[in-house]
């Protein structure tokens, strides 16, 4: 049984629009040709298709009036992204309407259908007829650019992919990818990330433009009053709150000296949280409150650091100290898969070259090295309260970092890095920390990093997924950067 199951509703299918190209004067000339052409553009659609996608293939587009056709059934299927699988030579007027009329982003497949074309078989033919009809079969890389002059000059962004029909896995490997990124693109514009108190005073780079977050992701921000969660609270039973005790020692490794008291108040919070982000179908959050002055909400704060984790673990991620655009980060990773730890480097280790990074929680506990430890703190360095909190290293194995940066023009950037998590020492103090070693060097990344001006905080993600990341961002119109 999955120790984490997910939170969230199932995403709605990411539709992917589809269409091929031709040129209608070709079919009285050349007999299965167009046929030809549309068994290519099953085969692709074939492979597009898979679970949580839906294809929506408009078919051979061979004529300006087919292609407006064509535009307005991808429109009104809603599509997220078009491949145009470029089958043979086509004018690019019988292109551009479909697109323009769709309105999304545009994948080019310029898809050979075998690695070379059969020269002897070919030149056996004889019949001049059949031997050009067999060459059109096969020139897809023809009219590529054409469409692509027209697409500049016309204002359409659109993306190459460059390979073979069949048995070329570097090809459909970015085509996955493509797919993959447009899905979490999907997910962030379909995302509620719910917002809780307010930032902690003086960490002037965590301030973040909300506006600007909506409009980059499409995410929708839900204001939340820590009073809710504190209300919430009251109403938690005690055989709940047994139960999530007990749920605690499964998925956790809680330490002997936890006291009973304080599980029993992470347990009180946790039920708490689950029943806010139910009641706002939150898929992400970030919050901070200092609490003093009441002692409801001093309680609820001390007390939240299990129940993040466990949020976190099962599809909603969430980030301490108000951290807006490590909150989008985390959301990002998590939906590629990766995970998506709240995270800062604090210290380095000279001697193994490595940063030492991580945080006083929350952290993704899905992505731990081992079972995350539960371990006391009789003081919350820097926050009010006491209590229990996490400790746990991110897998070992490659890591990719995340940060959303604001940057002086008022736009949003991805900030992003490839490292590997390793084994070594780590320090035992109730938070979450790993050792990262960057082929670059950890002086150069650090270096690097900090040039690009990211908040202090970002995200821990397992897995090199860079390239998805800088396809996301392609996506969103949203410049990629890469450290290391």
């Amino acid at each position: 049984m999955d120790r984490f199951p997910s939170l969230l509703p199932p995403a709605p299918p990411l539709r992917v629009g589809l269409f091929g190209i031709g040129l209608d004067a070709y079919w009285p000339q050349f007999t299965g040709l167009k046929e030809r052409l549309e068994g290519y553009l099953a085969r692709v659609a074939e492979k597009l298709g898979r679970p949580g996608v839906e294809v929506v293939n408009a078919g051979l587009v061979d004529n300006p009036d087919r292609a407006r056709a064509a535009g307005s059934e991808l429109r009104r299927a809603d599509v997220d992204l078009i491949f145009l699988h470029v089958t043979t030579y086509a004018l690019s007027s019988t292109v551009l309407p479909v697109v323009q009329r769709a309105r999304v982003p545009v994948i080019v497949l310029n898809l050979a259908p075998a690695p070379a074309i059969d020269y002897k078989a070919f030149n056996a033919l004889r019949d001049r007829t059949r031997m050009t009809g067999d060459w059109l079969a096969h020139c897809a890389a023809c009219p590529v650019p054409e469409i692509a002059n027209v697409f500049n000059r016309a204002g359409v962004h659109f993306h190459q992919i460059t390979g073979v029909l069949d048995n070329d896995p570097e090809c459909w490997s970015e085509v996955d990818a493509w797919v993959e990124a447009a899905r979490v693109a999907s997910g962030m514009a379909g995302n509620r990330l719910g917002l809780m108190g307010h930032y902690y005073g003086g960490m002037l780079d965590i301030y973040s433009d909300l506006t600007l977050q909506c409009a980059a992701f499409g995410t929708h921000v839900e204001m939340l009053e820590i009073e809710e969660l504190a209300a919430l609270r009251r109403d938690v039973d005690c055989a709940d709150m047994a139960k999530r005790v007990a749920e605690f020692h499964e998925v956790f490794d809680v330490q002997p000296d936890c006291r009973a008291a304080d599980l029993a108040e992470a347990a009180r919070t946790s039920l708490a949280l689950d029943r806010l982000v139910a009641a706002h179908r939150l898929g992400s959050m970030a919050y901070f409150h200092k609490g003093t002055g009441m002692p409801e909400c001093e309680a609820v704060i001390s007390s939240i650091i299990l129940g993040t984790s466990l949020l976190t673990g099962r599809g909603v991620p969430v980030a301490g100290e108000y951290e807006v655009k490590n909150a989008q980060a985390m959301k990002i990773m998590d939906l590629f898969g990766a995970g998506g730890s709240f995270t800062e480097y604090y210290a380095m280790d000279f001697n193994d070259d490595v940063v030492l990074m991580g945080h006083d929680g929350p952290g993704h506990i899905k992505i731990a090295q081992g079972k995350t430890k539960v371990r006391p703190l009789d003081v919350y360095h820097g926050k009010v309260g006491r209590g229990v909190s996490v400790e746990m290293a991110v897998r070992h194995g490659p890591v990719t970092l995340l940060s959303v940066v604001e940057t002086v023009d008022g736009k949003l950037a991805l900030l992003c890095a490839e490292a590997e998590s390793v084994p070594g020492p780590i320090l035992e103090i109730g938070n979450t920390n790993s050792r990262y070693r960057f082929a670059c060097g950890a002086r150069e990344f650090v270096n690097r990093w900090n040039s690009h001006g990211p908040a202090h905080h970002c995200a821990i993600g397992v897995g090199h997924i860079t390239a998805k990341i800088e396809k996301l961002g392609r996506l969103l119109g949203l410049k990629t950067i890469r450290a290391c």
